[in-house]
């Protein structure tokens, strides 16, 4: 009787490994919704008017450029609270609404981001008078802005998405940790006012399994970052092969089959110590080169989402126009016009 309850032991162990093989195996494989042809994938460009101006910039000019020379057929571009109420009440679209109408003049669509946790360093965003708001009122507040905003965009002819918050389960910058029934009331008063246009809301390629994110989405959107920097470890360049991604991608389709996977924030300007315009070109260079750059594109072309959106055009004019160094926006140029045709 023991030799033979230890035999089916032994065989329940052995199909529990054949079937935990076979699951990884499973897991591994090509997902739905990634392009077979890499030629397929559209390539758009994220714009942030802050950043443009902290590097140094003319934003105005950095925007034209983007969409004229650059000729991006899609955009994602965060627009901040601190831009569209610098006082309490007080609301300014006019940036917004340029920027808007000169992409709607060249059929260029529109991802807006909307919320407080936007993309850019500190990540949360408010105007100075809001910072010493209790934690509630403040969030009061940025929920009547995202109303304001809802309102003045739905019906604009480029809209594409809107993009609620950015990668709000990722504990980074300086912000308060994620209040998930505030990000969901965010995400409500989108819907409401807005049923025609679908949301994106986005997570940390490398540091989170997706699903929290991936539940509130239409879309989900994935950043994809290859080299960073971590004290005190320095320079690291992360050892996934694509497959890692598609992993993650099954993973969420288990619980959201056919949920369509974007990459919102594919990495193409550099990340060290300090921020960018802090940075010597050698140190730059440190993790982002024009050789990263294609490496980057190449490794986004292998994981195979459909959409990619490039982090750091203001960047790549920056070394343009103010360095004599245009060869990543010419890679960039090249990248986005082959998407194009």
């Amino acid at each position: 009787m023991l030799r033979d309850f230890m035999k089916m032991k032994r065989k329940i162990y052995i199909l529990l490994l054949v079937a935990l093989v076979a699951g990884f195996f499973w897991l591994v494989r090509k997902p739905t919704g990634l392009v077979e042809n890499s030629d397929d994938i559209k390539w758009g460009v994220a714009f942030s008017k802050m950043f443009a101006t902290e590097m140094g910039l003319d934003w105005r000019e950095v925007y034209l450029a983007t969409i004229d020379d650059l000729k991006v057929e899609r955009m994602r571009l965060p627009i901040y609270w601190q831009d569209v109420e610098p006082e309490p009440g007080k609301y300014s679209f006019d940036d917004y609404d340029w920027m808007i109408e000169e992409a709607k003049k060249r059929n260029v669509e529109l991802i807006l981001v909307i919320g407080r946790k936007l993309p850019r360093w500190p990540e949360c965003h408010a105007p100075f008078w809001a910072d010493k708001l209790p934690e509630q009122e403040k969030q009061e507040k940025i929920l009547a802005v995202m109303r304001k905003e809802v309102e003045r965009y739905k019906d604009i002819p480029n809209l594409y998405l809107w993009q609620v918050d950015n990668e709000p389960f990722l504990p980074f910058g300086k912000c308060t940790t994620t209040d998930k029934g505030f990000l969901d009331e965010g995400i409500g008063i989108v819907r409401r006012i807005d049923p025609n246009h679908k949301i994106m809301v986005t997570d940390s390629g490398e540091l989170s399994i997706w699903v929290r994110a991936a539940k509130r989405a239409d879309i989900f959107g994935t950043t994809m970052y290859r080299i960073i920097y971590k004290d005190p470890i320095g320079y690291f360049k992360y050892p996934l092969p694509p497959k890692f991604f598609w992993l993650k991608a099954n993973i969420v389709h288990l619980f959201y089959p056919g949920k369509p996977i974007v990459v919102s924030e594919l990495q193409a300007e550099p990340w060290g110590p300090k921020l960018i315009y802090d940075l010597t070109l050698e140190e730059q260079k440190k993790s982002m080169s024009l050789a990263q750059f294609r490496e980057n594109i190449e490794y986004a072309k292998r994981v195979g989402f459909p959409e990619n959106y490039l982090w750091g055009a203001e960047w790549w004019y920056w070394l343009k126009t103010k360095h004599n160094h245009p060869e990543i926006w010419e890679a960039a140029k090249e990248v986005i016009n082959n998407s194009n045709k």
